[in-house]
């Protein structure tokens, strides 16, 4: 986009800058940043459909509410883009979830009006209610506002924070953003009227009786209608919300700005709970994000892609679509990472064998159980990041009762761009600590299709982990046995007990100084006479994980080395402890001196 196209546009460096233009000019301004975002997305890469959907309700909010007096929590915050863009952020949107650049979620260092980090969906109404009544308590008049996703608005947590909300005097006002038309598909000029309506002072706090609202409703309703209840039965579907005790509006066009203005305008003046429905379309404005938001939610920066390599996602889907075909009691079940996972063609493969129970990881895994239990063969796939909401449920609802399930884990170790919020570096530790779980780590393609296998067939409770990004060239032996390691080469003095596939990073250095290399394969359980043996033949024994090292694979080695009196000098390899910055994984491996340069600077060090 040159910058005569960005005539507004180049006029905003903060919300306060929003005051100053007319509506017809929001308008102009949405055209501006829809065409900015497109090109800056498409460069950098990162989530486009999403933030082309919210690029009027945005604008809308900064218009009516002072950020960051007034607080904005986005839930998930994927969409929140242009919310960066408006809080001046545009002229650094070329770094977009670039290493040192701007994240691509909600962070609170980068920016006062980020008020919370996100990453994770449904825990925007928790954080804007817990706000809003600090704001009570300090007798603040500021507004606290949830943005939450109707996909998001399907998890407990979600469910939780509105039943509180609605039992509270909070001034907290919520809204949905519809953009899947999955609660309600009418949305028009009456409804849009309505919202007016419900929202202003006309309304106010009547909401006890509908005959309010009804004498504002064109004549030609009354003829349609026979009673009140009726009417506001069909243009306000918002009867769930007003039972957990909010002042239901909506729904409304979300890409109106002139109706946004409005309705957020009355909003800000009334009192108690306020619920705000906004029906808005996933890549609004570009034709090609429209008809496939899917496709365009996470796009990829441009680059040479490895086009003969297949990604780890790959073959696992590879894999489920193979023995799906010989095991009719295989069933495939996913927490709204359908696509992610590599399980979209299975679903349309074979339909009645896949759940996509929606952004619910606590029931996937405890659904999953109850398959298991009357003889079916689940297998969840789950990104890391995602498992760890559904702790609880690992530990009582399948380990605690042994029941066999396959966790396919996807993103585990470094996700990259999504940062923080997406890394996977915590679940060797939090799982290991679990009994009757079995913990695996391939480190290509074959061993994780032999892994997916294994951990099928063993009827036990077993985790494959496995990372974001393309199999390596690392090829190992045709068959895996729980608990055995595979002995990849012999040296001298120093040995490397690898656990993933970072083990890429060792082998030219243990050719190198002449050091062996064990592939580890299990963190739990542990080849213990691999590592009686290795210890008994070498001086030093270093760990290699892509995983944090707090109660890390390399944890578990100590563990055994102590148990059975083994004094080899050790050195353990994997993720500090501090949430990682966003980045290309190079980048951040390097950060982590976890590149081959480091890591044999370290080696160096430790032998001399």
């Amino acid at each position: 986009m040159t910058e005569s196209n960005k005539k507004i546009l180049n006029q905003i460096d903060s919300p306060k800058d929003l005051k100053n233009l007319n509506k017809s000019e929001l308008v102009s301004l949405a055209a501006e940043i829809k065409d900015f975002l497109i090109t800056s997305v498409q460069e950098t890469g990162g989530h486009l459909s999403s933030n082309l959907g919210v690029i009027e309700l945005t604008i809308a909010l900064h218009y009516v509410y002072n950020s960051p007096d007034d607080v904005l929590i986005w839930d998930v915050g994927h969409q929140t883009y242009v919310h960066k863009i408006l809080t001046g952020r545009k002229n650094k949107l070329h770094t977009l979830r670039q290493f040192k650049g701007v994240s691509g979620f909600p962070k609170r260092d980068e920016s006062v009006h980020d008020h919370f980090g996100t990453g994770h969906s449904s825990t925007s109404i928790s954080v804007a209610l817990g706000i809003s009544e600090a704001m009570l308590k300090n007798k603040s008049n500021n507004k606290s506002i949830a943005i939450i996703g109707d996909g998001a608005m399907t998890a407990g947590m979600a469910f939780e924070a509105l039943n509180n909300a609605g039992e509270s005097k909070s001034n907290i006002l919520v809204i949905l953003n519809d953009n899947d038309m999955s609660i309600s598909k009418n949305v028009g000029a009456l409804n849009n009227y309505l919202a007016r309506l419900l929202s202003g002072k006309i309304y106010g706090g009547i909401k006890s009786t509908s005959k309010q609202i009804f004498e504002k409703v064109p004549s030609i309703l009354e003829l349609a209608k026979k009673t009140e209840e009726h009417v506001k039965g069909m243009v306000t579907p918002g009867t769930l919300f007003e039972e957990f005790g909010f002042n239901y509006i909506g729904p409304i066009d979300g890409h109106n700005i002139d109706i946004l203005v409005d309705t957020l305008e009355n909003i800000k003046s009334l009192n108690g709970p306020q619920f705000l429905h906004v029906v808005t379309k996933k890549g609004h404005g570009y034709l090609p994000a429209e008809k496939d938001p899917n496709k365009f939610h996470g796009i990829s920066k441009k680059s040479t892609s490895q086009a003969n390599q297949k990604t780890f996602t790959q073959v696992f889907e590879e894999w489920v679509l193979s023995y799906a075909k010989k095991d009719k009691k295989l069933i495939a079940v996913t927490p709204a990472m359908a696509d992610g996972s590599g399980l979209t063609t299975f679903s349309k493969k074979y339909p009645s064998r896949f759940y996509d129970v929606g952004i619910a990881e606590q029931h996937a895994v405890t659904f999953a159980a109850g398959l298991a239990i009357h003889g079916y063969k689940p297998v969840v796939a789950i990104y890391s990041t995602f498992m760890q909401r559904a702790y609880d449920q690992i530990i009582h609802d399948v380990a605690l009762q042994n029941i066999p399930i396959l966790f396919a884990i996807d993103r585990a170790g470094l996700v990259g761009a999504d940062g923080a919020t997406h890394t996977g570096n915590f679940d060797v530790s939090f799982i290991r600590c679990i009994p009757n779980t079995v913990i695996m780590h391939p480190t290509n393609e074959t061993e994780l299709k032999l892994m997916l296998t294994l951990g099928y067939e063993s009827r036990n409770i077993c985790f494959v982990r496995y990372p974001r990004g393309f199999t390596n060239n690392f090829r190992s032996q045709k068959s895996v046995k729980i608990g055995k390691a595979e002995n990849i080469r012999n040296g001298k003095k120093l040995a490397y007990l690898c656990f993933g596939p970072l083990i890429n990073q060792i082998l030219p250095l243990a050719k190198k100084y002449d050091h062996t290399v064990i592939n580890m394969r299990f963190s739990k359980p542990l080849d213990h006479a691999m590592i009686k043996k290795v210890a008994s033949e070498h001086e030093f024994i270093v760990t290699l994980e892509d995983n944090v090292i707090s109660g890390g694979a390399g944890s578990a080695v100590l563990e055994n080395l102590s148990a059975n009196h083994l004094k080899n000098k050790t050195l353990l390899l994997g993720y500090p402890d501090y949430f990682p910055e966003h980045g290309s994984q190079d980048e951040i491996l390097k950060t982590y001196q976890l590149d081959i340069e480091s890591i044999e600077n370290k080696i160096v060090n430790l032998i001399t």
